[in-house]
């Protein structure tokens, strides 16, 4: 990986992590549902000239039903799940169970598409379980029902992810990237519109809140998959996710160096647990790799 490459993959990560830190801020005054309404809609408004100058807008209307499919599970349905639970988790926890879509997404496509579980995969798939065993305890969700429900959230956004991507790679192959994201931005703000209309908060959210959701929209979502798209033509798709081992660790960083959160070192040990179970499961780390570096290390 070339050096400008790297540098733009540590980018992307600290700019995904972030986002977790402006829906922690912004969400209590709009709403979950109000917020990501103005995120999918504002990001759509972002990628448009971007896609116009490289697609004919025709493309965007292809394939109706399964764009709309997606917006749902892509967009809509996880980024509200994750606003929720970022109104009772810190965004750093938030963000590390953003790290498990890899891990669900392998066990819905073993259920659903009967992809095969290479060793590599399956040990992936119970360190990840592990971890996130190990994250609920370094939270106490069994003492605090709102942490349990937004654990529960959060674990729900993930597997809409997963089944969003597993759709995908069985009824939507062929389709770019570009017009897949800027399409699933569209239906995900079509969809949402009437729940945003109706759940707008009685009190207008601050100044503060609002220029939180706009860099949300405008840099964590559109600029952001601007930089993705980037990223997996530089790069081909395998190495540019394996920025989600990365987002974890932003996610915390953010946290405590801008509001303030506590990291204990059982949520760190539980984190990396997971970043782990994650790299694992998606290729980004091989066993037989990890185990020459081990063997090297030993070496006197």
């Amino acid at each position: 990986m070339k050096l400008g490459s790297l540098f733009e993959l540590i980018i992307l990560a600290a700019i995904w992590g972030a986002s977790f830190i402006f829906m922690r801020v912004a969400a209590p005054e709009f709403g979950p549902v109000p917020l990501i309404g103005i995120r999918v809609a504002l990001a759509a408004l972002v990628l448009l000239p971007v896609f116009l100058m490289r697609r004919p807008l025709a493309l965007l209307f292809e394939n109706k039903r399964h764009m709309l499919f997606v917006g749902v599970f892509n967009s809509a349905l996880p980024f509200c799940l994750f606003a929720y639970a970022t109104l009772y988790l810190s965004a750093g926890v938030t963000a590390v169970i953003n790290a498990t879509v890899s891990i669900l997404t392998a066990m819905i496509a073993y259920v659903w598409l009967k992809e095969s579980l290479s060793v590599s995969r399956l040990m992936g798939l119970l360190v990840g379980i592990g971890g996130v065993v190990a994250l609920v305890f370094s939270v106490d969700a069994f003492e605090q029902r709102s942490a349990s429900w937004a654990l529960v959230a959060g674990l729900s956004a993930s597997f809409s992810y997963g089944v969003s991507a597993c759709y995908i790679k069985r009824n939507m192959q062929g389709v770019d990237s570009l017009t897949l994201s800027l399409a699933s931005l569209i239906g995900a703000a079509i969809v949402m519109l009437p729940f945003v209309i109706w759940l707008w908060p009685a009190q207008m959210p601050s100044g503060v809140s609002w220029a939180n959701a706009v860099v949300l929209a405008a840099l964590c979502t559109g600029a952001a998959y601007i930089l993705y798209f980037r990223l997996i033509a530089e790069l081909g798709s395998s190495q540019a996710t394996s920025v989600t081992l990365l987002i974890p660790l932003f996610g915390m960083m953010w946290g405590v160096v801008l509001l303030d959160e506590v990291v204990t070192l059982y949520m760190v040990a539980a984190s990396l647990v997971i970043i782990l179970g994650t790299g694992l499961t998606s290729g980004a780390l091989n066993p037989k790799s990890l185990l020459k570096v081990l063997r090297a290390s030993n070496k006197p």
